[in-house]
């Protein structure tokens, strides 16, 4: 039963590629009040959504579009610049959502973060959790494995080399489809009453080697998988171009997974989406010409 098809729903990020999905699961489910919340609205063209301005760095937008709201996605944004402003601009969504008595916040976080975490950005996310969680909201945090659509990180060099570098090991990686948590993230907006914290995995736990050979059976190619130990492979994604910010995310989400902090399989999108999430081989099936570029 879903019991916010007509109560106020804003989503934040709306023009990304997340809060797109989320207000399509939305409408699609009968929702009738969606906001989409962007730092311009202007440039929205989503039917069935009315576009509002929301700026993590300016608290009087947050204020004005938070007013009147019942339930509320904030999409962790995309300042990811190691100067702590991801991490203010949460904290000033969290208090501007509290100060708006904004029923139900439904946040997007990661696996397991902690202060001691690879993937740089985890503090980020454990200061936001933490923040909801002392703010008196109820809430429903969604801590969303590595998506499929990350593939296309690494892929592209992959298919010029016919190599993936990689200091996984033999880590495992429960990712899923970026649909799927979209859907899961609908279902909490509509249906979540009590506060909780869902882990959102795919439907299994890979290796790398059982990824690639999953790729390879997709596509059509013969991608050998090289293993490496981190600060070769930083140094060498660096050295080929890659910029330093996306070699250390890659590098942390490897260490991640091979100290295995993404590992863990849950019922969770199925619980809060209604439906099984994707294994990666149907979802390579397709978006195998997405995939080739």
């Amino acid at each position: 039963m879903t019991d916010h098809l007509t109560s106020p729903i804003l989503v934040t990020g709306a023009g990304g590629a997340l809060g797109r999905l989320v207000l399509a699961e939305l409408m699609a489910r009968g929702a009738t009040d969606l906001r989409a919340g962007s730092r311009s609205p202007a440039a929205l063209a989503i039917a069935g959504a009315t576009p509002v301005r929301v700026d993590f760095e300016d608290p009087a937008s947050l204020d004005a579009a938070f007013a009147g709201v019942e339930r509320l996605l904030i999409i962790s944004t995309d300042a990811l610049d190691g100067a702590g402003t991801r991490q203010r601009q949460h904290l000033a969504a969290v208090a501007a959502a509290a100060r708006a008595g904004v029923g139900h916040v439904v946040y997007t976080s990661m696996p397991a973060p902690a202060a001691d975490h690879p993937i740089f950005f985890a503090p980020d996310h454990l200061a936001t959790e933490q923040a909801i969680k002392a703010s008196g909201l109820g809430y429903t945090i969604l801590r969303n494995n590595w998506y499929f659509e990350n593939l296309s990180l690494s892929l592209p060099s992959a298919l010029v080399h016919s190599a993936h570098l990689t200091s996984a090991a033999e880590g495992r990686i429960a990712h899923g489809a970026r649909a799927d948590f979209a859907s899961a993230a609908a279902g909490a907006l509509l249906e979540e009453k009590d506060s909780a914290t869902y882990e959102l995995s795919g439907p299994e736990a890979q290796t790398v080697p059982e990824q690639f050979a999953a790729i390879n059976a997709a596509l059509g190619t013969d991608i050998a998988v090289v293993p490496m130990e981190d600060a070769a492979l930083e140094a060498t994604l660096t050295g080929a171009g890659v910029p330093a910010p996306l070699a250390a995310l890659l590098v942390g989400a490897d260490r991640a997974a091979r100290e295995g902090r993404m590992a863990t399989v849950t019922g969770h999108v199925e619980r809060l989406s209604g439906r099984a999430p994707q294994r990666l081989s149907a979802w390579l099936a397709a978006n195998a010409d997405l995939l080739r570029g």
